[in-house]
């Protein structure tokens, strides 16, 4: 008859060997080769498209007009941000998409979970978040225009009709995928529907709904160009989308380039910033981290 001691030991070690496979393993590497590993691939893509470009604009297959050198580009973003005309246009269109996504998730999240949750709606109205998901956002700026005039409305209106879709859709794709056993062990232990909502489904739909969120702020950037670029106007001042359409009218192509190459820093920047440290801390939740 085997020891007590001995079951407590086997156990435990059993215990342990199941903790063992459940915990994702990690290796550990020095932080200096991190850098390396995660700086190095984008430096070198960017290194190889300025020879490329470089390469191209000196065999001048085009006119000047239309491939400027990488030089001519750089000397624009310079003079911009040397006379502030950068860093206004960037917190101009910045602000603006950060406020309407905002507001985008304060509607598109509570809109998501009773789309998800109330068969009726869901059948009446998800086959339109669906549409609206997949109309291209410009299409709203002359509507928008028509019905507030050249102003901050028709902004922040463009930009909501750009993220609150994606971000419901994203919600509901999350909720769908979630084990039915977890919203009936809420209920069983008495849980409202509003704290069913809060601490059972959103937490575990968060990587649909994060995925909803990245989108609707793509969205939102797109959006918010396509306004900036048709809604010009005093009253809005000066954004991205102005700063190259202004480049358009004069036949400025460095100044074109220039403004796209501000464009999409910005969409990097918030990629990066934000959005890749949420999807790594959730990932990590779900012992997912291999993934980065």
């Amino acid at each position: 008859m085997p020891q007590p001691d001995l079951v407590d030991e086997s156990v435990a070690a059993v215990e342990a060997g199941l903790d063992a496979l459940d915990t994702p393993a990690q290796r550990r590497t020095r932080s200096w080769r991190r850098v390396v590993a995660v700086a190095a691939p984008p430096v070198i893509a960017v290194v190889l498209l300025l020879v490329v470009w470089q390469a191209l604009w000196a065999a001048a297959f085009w006119p000047e007009y239309q491939l400027p050198a990488p030089a001519a580009v750089w000397a624009v973003i310079t003079e911009n941000v040397q006379n502030g005309q950068a860093f206004e246009v960037l917190w101009n269109s910045v602000h603006r998409a950060v406020l309407g996504f905002a507001a985008g998730v304060l509607i598109g999240t509570p809109l998501g979970l009773v789309v998800a949750k109330v068969r009726v709606i869901r059948a009446a109205i998800g086959p339109l978040l669906s549409g609206l998901q997949s109309l291209p956002s410009v299409a709203w700026v002359p509507a928008a225009v028509l019905w507030f005039g050249v102003t901050p409305s028709t902004v922040y209106f463009v930009v909501l009709m750009g993220s609150v879709p994606s971000i419901a859709n994203g919600l509901v794709a999350g909720i769908d995928q979630i084990p039915p056993i977890l919203p009936r062990v809420g209920t069983v232990l008495g849980a409202s529907r509003l704290a069913s909502a809060r601490h059972i489904l959103l937490p575990a739909a968060l990587p649909g709904y994060l995925a909803g969120l990245k989108q609707g702020w793509a969205f939102s950037w797109r959006s918010l160009m396509a306004a900036e670029i048709i809604a010009v106007s005093p009253q809005l001042g000066k954004g991205l989308g102005a700063f190259l359409e202004a480049g358009r009218d004069l036949s400025d192509m460095p100044t074109v380039i220039a403004a796209i190459f501000l464009i999409l820093l910005v969409g990097i920047g918030i990629e990066l910033l934000v959005f890749r440290p949420l999807e790594r801390s959730v990932l990590r939740a779900r012992g997912l981290s291999g993934a980065f």
